[in-house]
């Protein structure tokens, strides 16, 4: 770890602290000065206040976290998967397409780009004329440190990405997705190959999936355990055989992508929650979380607290609550807590006063200085030397990404 980047997360620590005592000590000196600062002017005509979060079980897209139920073909049909599946391809690329920007998903990699603008991007006038082959790939890499949401699919709800993948790849006129696994995933990539050859031997992809007359194959391909694959470009040129680094862009994978090929690269969860959407309504994924951030999200939740977990909650539910609703609270207590990483290591720490009140969605994030990420939330109590943490980050990290990791 250079000097500069020492320097920079000492800066941080103290930040931290001081921060956190600053505004403990404004509460404590005026314990009126919030309400009557911003309720002065109340009156009975304000909108009721929504409260986001306590998302119900039946409104869970993923329903077999921790492998609590079968995961192959008959456990996963029991679940809702494959439900009039044909009848969600026969409405065509346009319909879908149109179904998932209703629905305000944004993609759950990291960017938070619409979904649905994405997946439309491969579909400019004119691209039936396009001799060439069109690939859906499918970023599995996760190997982002704290992040650990999509494996969970993958173990577990092997055949919601499948079917996901066959929505997602008639929504964009795709021939083949493949699925790009990190190469320490082995039980994760041995249950969707099950999966694959299940949904192959029952008609559910490959030619005329579905019945619906649309062909479809899907494939599994293993990385090799480099952290950079996780960047679109640089998955796609290890696809190929190659080093994965980056390509320069333009030209952008929807028109050059795999193999020379058009290409979307999209995240395991995005997909994997595409048929439930189309199967309950976009209204009803929209009426969950804020404007602009619609939806339910997979938290990964792990550090100083008393259960770690992935759950999947509604979008802009208090990070607090989050906490102490699934995971017991921090371990010593709220008070005993210095600092947050909402949304994975490559993310600003949140210090505790902005713990406070933040909601886990793409804006209040971006407005606390920080970024939802990956969703992976990692709770860092007094006891933490921020310092030591943040060079652990980094000995995951390669060289030449320390750097973004480091600058203030």
């Amino acid at each position: 770890m250079s000097t500069s980047a020492i320097r920079h997360t000492s800066r941080v620590a103290a930040s931290l602290v001081s921060n956190n005592a600053a505004a403990a000590a404004t509460a404590a000196a005026t314990p009126g000065l919030a309400v009557a600062g911003s309720r002065s002017l109340a009156t009975v005509t304000d909108a009721p206040v929504r409260h986001y979060g306590g998302l119900k079980d039946q409104d869970r897209i993923f329903q077999n976290a921790y492998m609590r139920h079968d995961h192959l073909l008959k456990g996963a049909k029991a679940r809702g998967d494959w439900h009039r599946t044909k009848d969600i391809l026969l409405k065509g690329h346009d319909w879908i397409i149109d179904q998932m920007k209703k629905s305000g998903m944004r993609g759950r990699g990291g960017a938070g780009f619409p979904s649905g603008l994405k997946w439309s991007f491969m579909n400019k006038p004119g691209w039936e004329k396009d001799g060439r082959p069109r690939y859906l790939v499918i970023n599995a890499d996760e190997g982002e440190p704290g992040t650990c949401k999509d494996r969970e699919i993958m173990r577990g709800d092997p055949h919601k990405l499948i079917e996901g993948c066959l929505v997602a790849g008639r929504a964009m006129n795709a021939n083949a997705a493949y699925i790009y696994v990190r190469g320490e995933f082995y039980l994760e990539a041995a249950h969707l190959q099950e999966a694959i050859n299940e949904a192959y031997k029952e008609g559910l992809i490959g030619k005329n999936a579905c019945g619906s007359g649309y062909d479809f194959d899907v494939y599994v391909h293993k990385g090799a355990g480099a952290y950079i694959c996780g960047e679109e470009t640089a998955l796609i040129e290890s696809l190929e055989g190659k080093q994965g680094k980056p390509r320069l862009k333009p030209p952008f994978p929807a028109d050059v992508g795999l193999f020379g090929c058009p290409t979307t690269v999209a995240n395991v969860e995005t997909v994997a929650a595409a048929p439930t959407i189309m199967r309950r309504g976009p209204e009803w994924f929209a009426s969950f979380g804020r404007d602009k951030n619609q939806g339910t999200k997979l938290f990964a939740i792990s550090g100083h607290v008393n259960y770690p977990c992935v759950v999947e909650e509604e979008m802009s539910i208090p990070l607090k609550e989050l906490i102490e609703k699934h995971c017991g609270g921090v371990r010593g207590g709220w008070d005993n807590l210095l600092g947050i990483v909402p949304g994975g290591s490559s993310v600003p720490i949140l210090p505790k006063h902005k713990c406070e009140d933040v909601l886990m969605d793409f804006d209040s994030l971006r407005d606390a200085q920080s970024s939802l990420g990956t969703g992976a939330v990692i709770v860092m109590d007094k006891t933490t030397d921020v310092v030591q943490a943040i060079a652990r980050f980094h000995i995951l990290c390669p060289r030449e990404l320390r750097t973004m990791h480091t600058m203030p």
